[in-house]
């Protein structure tokens, strides 16, 4: 599989890097803090990390000889994420990067002076981050993860690649607005498919579990996977009760497919780290935050899990599966 190929790829030594980047010489040590809102062990929190590293490496700064970085894992946790806020900001970094609006509120009540530069954040305008995508205005800026109308494709995809779905389980945060919003496009395009949705929280492990076997006690049932970290730090326990209730599921980045689950479309959001060390570079050098427009996704993937499919006994229809950019037989 490509991503675990990147992986194995970002892992060798730093004798890999250009000559001419190793040759860079800044006039001082530069400080960053990054915040991730996952836990450390996290594959594709590790993929993005690693995706970001080398690019900024690539561009001339590595860890040790003229950046110092410093680096925090939250989790998902609400508790854990503002007190890594608070002690990064204490540290007085250059510049701050950081994943998700569940880190980026946080980051700004703890500061509105030092640079933020996020990527994978879901509507940054209306969270309030910044004032628009083409002028931030403040000291946050960095990359978008998508559209709220891509929640409305996930629908469509699970009755594409899963006929039979009458009923949907929409997995999500209803503390997050992203949350909300994401929920609300299903909600909105489930009448015209023909589809009854049912939300449920994914903050607690318990109630997932009891919320999707509630749900699996009805035929005809799917679901779909919201983008949030309490989706990723709960990974594999949806997956497994997806599998366990022969429930096809379609989820919001390609981790969850190679743990095993069946379908998923979004952003490559290891191109969004690559480009937010580009945002980084150029603060280090001097420009601001509310100088550089908040960028959207341009690249966009889908990955099926055959054998998943299979199990499930789903006949995964042709244009589904000339569509994918990854299949894992």
């Amino acid at each position: 599989m490509r991503r675990r190929d990147f992986i194995k790829m970002i892992a060798g030594s730093a004798a890999a890097w250009p000559l001419a980047a190793r040759a860079q010489q800044p006039d001082r040590m530069r400080r960053l803090g990054v915040l991730m809102n996952r836990a450390v062990d996290d594959p594709e929190a590790q993929r993005n990390v690693g995706a970001f590293l080398q690019s900024l490496q690539q561009l001339g700064w590595t860890d040790g000889r003229n950046v110092h970085i410093d680096t925090r894992w939250t989790r998902g946790d609400a508790d854990d994420t503002r007190k890594y806020a608070a002690e990064l900001v204490a540290l007085a970094p250059d510049v701050i990067q950081t994943s998700g609006a569940s880190t980026v509120g946080p980051l700004l009540k703890a500061t509105r002076t030092v640079p933020i530069v996020f990527a994978a954040v879901n509507d940054p305008v209306g969270a309030g981050f910044v004032d628009s995508l083409a002028r931030p205005g403040g000291n946050a800026t960095g990359f978008a993860s998508f559209e709220y109308a891509i929640a409305g494709k996930w629908l469509e995809l699970l009755k594409q690649i899963a006929p039979g779905v009458t009923r949907a389980a929409v997995l999500g945060d209803s503390t997050l607005s992203s949350g909300r919003d994401q929920l609300g496009v299903i909600q909105t395009a489930a009448p015209s498919l023909g589809v009854e949705v049912s939300p449920i929280d994914v903050r607690d492990a318990d109630e997932i579990e009891r919320a999707v076997t509630a749900f699996a006690r009805s035929s005809n049932g799917g679901l779909i996977v919201l983008s949030n970290p309490g989706a990723a730090v709960h990974r594999k326990l949806i997956i497994t009760l997806a599998a366990h209730h022969k429930l096809p599921a379609v989820y919001f980045e390609d981790t969850f497919v190679a743990d095993g689950g069946l379908i998923s479309y979004g952003p490559d959001y290891a191109d969004q780290y690559r480009r937010a060390a580009g945002y980084v570079d150029r603060i280090f050098k001097g420009e601001k935050p509310a100088d550089l427009a908040v960028q959207a996704p341009t690249k966009f993937e889908m990955v099926l899990n055959l054998k998943t499919a299979k199990a499930l006994g789903l006949a995964v229809p042709d244009k589904v599966r000339a569509f994918a950019d990854d299949v894992i037989e």
